[in-house]
């Protein structure tokens, strides 16, 4: 490189950064079963582990609801089958009115913690539709707020989250526990 080319380079300007260097963990394919790597189905190990430490909010008979390690928004859930099924066409008629029971359940305990003003909904059916874990069908309910996607995830591709995971679950869990 010649000198000009390092010209303002480390030099303080008016931009502010925020770094969210976690996201390198999920955009290079940590905890997700990819080609060329041996990771496991992260939607049947977790079910493995202790509620809390998996953040796992609620187990059903066939489907659990977790918080999303790499949310969009806080309180951003994912609805799983025990079952490692990829397709929607592949569940069973039960574990599909479970999946959407659970979803119905998450909406009312988020809006009950959160007071969220909308919600995305939504299943990326295989990796070409934007499924990070194709493998193993999950429904994304994700609470949304008047302003939520402002410059930040636009222009600086970083999301502000407000609280963590663990207090999110917390609260979410307690509140489920409630509806039922």
């Amino acid at each position: 490189m010649t000198e000009d080319a390092l010209d303002g380079v480390g030099i303080p300007d008016r931009w502010q950064r925020l770094w969210a260097p976690h996201r390198m963990a999920y955009l290079s394919g940590e905890n997700r079963p990819l080609k060329g790597n041996e990771v496991a189905c992260p939607f049947c190990e977790i079910p493995k582990g202790e509620d809390e430490n998996s953040l796992i909010v609620y187990r059903g008979k066939l489907a659990y609801a977790v918080l999303n390690l790499y949310p969009y928004n806080p309180g951003h859930l994912l609805i799983c089958t025990f079952r490692h099924v990829a397709d929607l066409t592949e569940v069973s008629e039960e574990e599909r009115e479970e999946i959407f029971r659970l979803t119905s359940d998450a909406m009312r305990v988020i809006r009950e913690v959160s007071k969220p003003a909308g919600f995305n909904l939504g299943m990326n059916q295989g990796a070409v539709s934007g499924a990070g874990v194709a493998e193993h069908i999950h429904q994304h309910v994700i609470p949304r707020w008047s302003g939520d996607a402002n410059f930040m995830p636009l222009i600086g591709q970083t999301k502000v989250l407000p609280k963590l995971l663990s207090e999110t679950r917390a609260e979410l869990a307690n509140a489920w526990r409630a509806l039922q």
